[in-house]
């Protein structure tokens, strides 16, 4: 068989599939081999998308992202949601063409030192140089992606490879099911420091846990909640670590760092922070100010290099998150009943807090102002996304909204922000990535005009697809948070290259044959997601005008101060 055919077989005996990709002739045999074996291919119109759809699909499914380019310009465009990927910790595999051997160097077409240019981009970068080795390669892709601390993975099949043939054995085609999806192996905290963290928070009057992105690519959420809920101890979470309890949960304490609700106070009166997978970088840390020094932390984390890189732990416990919370719980065990007890009036402040926090901010949660407030839009996301709903966010505006705002019902992760980059352009293409993991739940992607502007190709590719997903556009006809950010920084009018044009994106779609709803007025806004939300068999985009009004676009609904000094990022 080809080469390209072993690819295909590889993929396929690792369960593997939808992929993502744009052919090129080095690749030519793996495509025809895709349509003769039934691999679930799907064209893209730009190499970019192909891997937020496959990071969307990895982080919410747990299995292996795949997307696949041609050499030269589509390898290196796979770079920025390769990146994405990498610093996520989503498992992805792509496979990319490149020169043949015997011409390589000679100026091939399209040929460039994609290799070099990937590989800080990547987990690891791996290069066949034999046909018959492909099987070998293929199933160290697997391991290497959904192992340890999971990543992408490519893997450079140069054009006489893809051509070449070789005669296999069946049983070269053998792989090991765990690494069809991460985390494929667990490894657990030793037991000496399981038991003197166990300790700390055993005595601890106030402790609090944070809860990165790790919970989620652990699939330790559900095991959090219980422990969370055994010893009563509240939760906050970063934009990632969203869903390691549910917000409605009473002892969900919401985002902490840059934007929170009531959870940097309560670290600030905390006697134990656990935390748990994730990286305290500058906006879970509010430019590392939170927690303020001399705090007592665990960091449970899969990376070790992690740990003490922003913050000095008083105890590290290397491993798995969950294999980590449920040894935790176990050396905690005995003491379960006190604990409760003893925290009782502590646990619950914490839903009096968040009551008193929304009651606050209600005039602008039922905003009726117009254009839309943001913090409307989200209510009525909140209000109309069904339980087993996934909202999708794509960088700048609609992370930092809808991470303080959106509320998930369940544990586990319903929210699906592109925080390992926070590339804008994520929203579609990401919609796209959690519909094909979850075909029966409804999905809506939340992005700026800027972000669907960068990807308006890909609209085809959803409504080729026929996937129902609900795009929702955040219409200020600018690049909102630099705008935003121009304001806040120089003053009224000095503004410099962040206006957009006013486009009518429903329009758009309706050209596209999709549907299109234009939201101008918030009463507008319910029956639009609702017939969005009731579309099926191609994508819906709901274009809502919000406010132009540079000094109102940053989320508003929070407790920072506005007050910023020459060169500081305050959002």
């Amino acid at each position: 068989m080809t080469g390209g055919e072993a690819l295909v077989r590889m993929i396929l005996a690792h369960g593997g599939g939808p992929m993502f990709g744009m052919g090129g002739f080095q690749l030519l045999p793996f495509y025809d081999a895709a349509r003769r074996l039934g691999l679930r291919h799907n064209l893209i119109n730009d190499e970019r998308c192909a891997v937020f759809a496959a990071d969307a699909y990895a982080k919410v499914s747990g299995r292996v992202g795949l997307a696949d380019a041609t050499l030269g310009p589509g390898a290196t465009n796979l770079v920025t949601g390769l990146v994405e990927a990498l610093n996520a910790g989503s498992p992805l595999v792509a496979i990319i063409g490149d020169a043949h051997r015997e011409h390589a160097g000679k100026n091939m077409t399209q040929e460039t030192q994609q290799m070099e240019i990937l590989r800080p981009a990547v987990k690891d970068i791996l290069r066949i140089e034999s046909v018959q080795r492909i099987p070998e390669i293929m199933r160290r892709a697997f391991a290497v992606a959904t192992s340890g601390r999971p990543g992408p993975v490519v893997v450079d099949v140069p054009e006489d490879v893809a051509h070449g043939t070789h005669g296999f054995d069946g049983e070269e085609f053998a792989i090991d099911p765990a690494h069809e999806a991460a985390p494929a192996l667990r490894c657990r905290p030793d037991a000496e420091s399981i038991l003197a963290a166990a300790q700390l928070l055993t005595v601890a009057e106030r402790p609090v846990i944070l809860s990165g992105g790790g919970v989620h690519i652990s699939g330790a959420a559900a095991a959090l909640t219980d422990f969370a809920e055994a010893y009563s101890i509240p939760v906050a979470h970063t934009l990632t670590g969203k869903g390691g309890v549910a917000c409605t949960s009473p002892l969900n304490a919401g985002l902490f760092g840059r934007y929170d609700r009531i959870a940097n106070r309560l670290i600030e009166e905390s006697d134990c922070l656990l935390n748990v997978g994730c990286k305290l970088g500058e906006i879970a840390t509010k430019r590392y100010t939170v927690p303020e020094p001399g705090k007592t932390l665990i960091h449970l984390d899969i990376v070790a290099e992690e740990m003490g890189r922003t913050y000095t732990p008083a105890i590290k416990l290397w491993g798995d998150a969950r294999a980590g919370i449920e040894d935790l719980a176990a050396a905690m065990a005995d003491t379960a009943a006190e604990q409760r007890t003893r925290r009782a009036t502590y646990a619950a402040e914490i839903p009096l807090r968040m009551q008193a926090w929304r009651e606050s901010v209600s005039a602008r949660l039922n905003s009726e102002d117009t254009p839309v407030h943001m913090a409307r839009l989200l209510t009525e996301i909140n209000r109309l996304l069904p339980a087993a709903g996934i909202l999708v966010a794509d960088g700048g505006f609609a992370a930092h909204w809808s991470g303080l705002l959106f509320d998930t019902r369940t544990p586990g992760r319903s929210f699906v922000p592109d925080r390992g980059l926070a590339s804008i352009g994520y929203g579609l293409p990401g919609a796209m990535g959690v519909k094909l993991a979850r075909p029966d739940a409804p999905v809506v992607a939340l992005t700026g005009d800027g972000g669907f502007n960068m990807v308006l190709g890909e609209l085809e590719t959803a409504r080729r697809m026929e996937l129902a997903v609900t795009i929702v556009v955040v219409n200020n006809a600018a690049s909102g948070y630099v705008k935003a950010l121009q304001h806040l920084m120089y003053g009224e009018g000095a503004y410099q290259s962040s206006d957009l044009r006013d486009t009518n994106y429903a329009s758009l779609a309706e050209a596209m044959d999709c549907r299109g709803l234009r939201v101008e007025k918030p009463s507008e806004l319910g029956s639009a997601l609702e017939t969005a939300l009731a579309e099926s068999g191609r994508p819906s985009v709901v274009d809502v005008v919000v406010t132009r009004d540079p000094a109102n676009m940053l989320p508003a609904v929070d407790n920072r101060a506005a007050r910023i000094k020459s060169g500081d990022r305050i959002a």
